[in-house]
């Protein structure tokens, strides 16, 4: 037997609808340019996305196919993500931070059909147009006046597109399976991976993020989302803020600049935002050194990488804001977990709440997770017991758009494996201690990348930290420890290795520690491994052979 309950499909147009009727005059800032700030409602945001969506059929544009995106956080790319996906399009935001050759190939892999590109980019897409297949041409987001000067043959501006276009559109009654956007992954091994959302499961995703125990959006906060649209949906922030008619405010260019951060945090009246820990560890930089403060910020969501202790304390106790640990993946919309406080922990002696909190957090409601051994058995959630973390859901990725091989990731039970290693404590929190290709395995013995790596932030000379294994004669690997020094810090081996010696195992004490200039990062805001394992997977030990 059915329900008798009406069948309304879950849609992204039904988030723009509901925003348009409920919250029309709830504003969307944005800076332009780097420096220029636009400001408009909602409302006026909806209602260019109906000329825009006209604009896309007289482009010939029909359902199902790809719309790229090379753009950053604000009003037109806000735009097009509702346009393209409520006309039945899809929206693929392409990351402008990865490699040359990657852009172009998630750009004819995944068909776009025409390109939505910040002028900054103008030179990229020069280069890169002679060996594109299959976009027909891009569109500047910017006006006439703006367009840049490049070799495409096929240009337009923006705001000429859809400016005599109807205020009015009939938007198509979709199926909720309908793909709605596409994102590919950072491809650190091999290329790219395409992960096809639909509106379904965005939907679906949206909610989660709004709940109380979740990012808890409401409509009095102002929300500054510094994580980026070109990447994972922003953490479903284009979706989650319009549902509950939550003030926006986008960053455009100026996500890394901690000063226009903080002047949007001032001006702006943030109460909420988002973003990976490299950013926050250049705004806390900024404002010890200039003295400021984070206006009305009241809660800051770190995801992406591993959240330093350091930095949860200083902006805690210097500052009064909560920082909230999340993780997940592009091939989980991406919200796979929150830290948010629960009875349970509460309960704890307050020396152990700074232990609870340092975790990735407690599964979503839509997210089940597991943690397996090597040969699929389930294991123990007491916090102790790792494992290969497992999850799965109704906005996990069930396969890859049009994979180039056979997909391994996906278990035959139905689990995605998500490439981390993990334990789960008896409340529930899980912590991320590798990915399974980063765990440094000595002498029989795992020891965490991560563990070592956030030891080390907690020291007050420390920029940033990295652990890769390097080999050795009688362990098979040990760990390599590779430190960013701050500014005017003389910072020496033996004193880091004091520091860390009561706060890990003494068989994670790395041998060698090396001073460098910089880390690299992935296009995702992560540690590159990969490069540094490449840079310095050969280092030579003291006292052992790498031969």
């Amino acid at each position: 037997m059915h329900g008798l309950m009406m069948g309304d499909q879950l849609l992204v147009t039904n988030i723009m609808r509901f925003a348009d009727r409920n919250f029309p005059d709830t504003e969307i800032v944005s800076v332009i340019g780097g420096h220029s700030v636009h400001r408009c409602t909602y409302a006026d945001a909806f209602k260019r996305t109906r000329r825009l969506a006209n604009a896309l059929r007289t482009l010939g544009l029909q359902e199902g196919d790809r719309i790229g995106t090379l753009a950053w956080n604000d009003f037109r790319h806000f735009e097009i993500y509702y346009a393209a996906s409520c006309s039945g399009a899809v929206c693929h935001t392409v990351n402008p931070r990865l490699f040359p050759e990657q852009i172009a190939y998630i750009v004819d892999h995944a068909q776009d059909q025409w390109i939505f590109a910040d002028p900054m980019f103008a030179d990229l897409l020069d280069s890169l147009w002679p060996t594109l297949q299959s976009p027909q041409g891009v569109i500047f987001l910017t006006d006439a006046d703006h367009v840049p000067d490049t070799g495409i043959p096929r240009v337009l501006d923006y705001e000429s597109l859809i400016a005599e276009q109807d205020e009015q559109f009939d938007w198509p009654d979709l199926d909720e399976r309908s793909a709605s956007a596409l994102c590919y992954t950072s491809g650190t091994t091999g290329h790219p991976k395409g992960v096809l959302y639909d509106h379904r499961s965005t939907i679906i995703h949206a909610y989660a993020a709004c709940m109380p125990d979740v990012m808890g959006l409401a409509n009095r906060d102002t929300v500054l989302a510094v994580v980026p649209m070109f990447h994972a949906n922003a953490w479903s922030l284009p979706y989650a803020c319009p549902m509950v008619g939550a003030r926006m405010v986008l960053p455009g260019p100026a996500m890394g600049d901690p000063a226009m951060l903080a002047d949007l945090m001032d001006s702006e009246s943030v109460t909420a935002t988002m973003g990976v820990p490299t950013v926050w560890l250049s705004l806390l930089a900024y404002l010890r050194e200039s003295g400021r403060r984070p206006g009305d910020l009241e809660r800051m969501v770190v995801g992406g990488a591993a959240c330093p202790r350091s930095l949860m304390e200083a902006f805690q106790d210097e500052y009064g804001v909560r920082v909230h640990h999340s993780w997940g993946m592009t091939e989980m919309s991406p919200l796979g977990v929150f830290n948010s406080p629960t009875r349970g922990a509460l309960s704890l002696p307050p020396e152990q709440h700074p232990d609870i909190r340092i975790k990735q957090g407690r599964g979503v409601f839509g997210v089940e997770m597991r943690i397996v051994d090597e040969n699929s058995d389930e294991l123990p959630w007491d916090g102790v017991t790792s494992g290969a973390l497992q999850v799965r859901g109704p906005w996990v990725c069930g396969e890859y758009f049009q994979p180039d091989e056979p997909d391994p990731a996906h278990l035959e039970d139905g689990w995605f494996d998500t490439g981390d290693v993990a334990t789960i404590d008896r409340l529930g929190f899980m912590q991320i201690t590798d990915r399974a290709k980063d765990v440094i395995k000595s002498g029989g013995e795992w020891i965490s990348s991560i563990g070592l790596e956030n030891a080390t932030m907690g020291h007050p000379e420390v920029a940033e930290a990295a652990v890769i294994a390097v080999p050795h004669p009688k362990w098979s690997e040990r760990p390599l420890l590779l430190i960013v020094r701050r500014e005017g810090s003389e910072l020496s081996r033996e004193t880091i290795l004091q520091w860390l010696e009561p706060m890990v195992a003494r068989w994670w004490l790395p041998e060698e520690v090396l001073f460098i200039d910089e880390i690299p990062h992935t296009a995702t805001g992560k540690i590159a491994k990969t490069e540094l394992r490449q840079r310095y997977g050969r280092h030579p030990l003291p006292g052992a052979s790498t031969e």
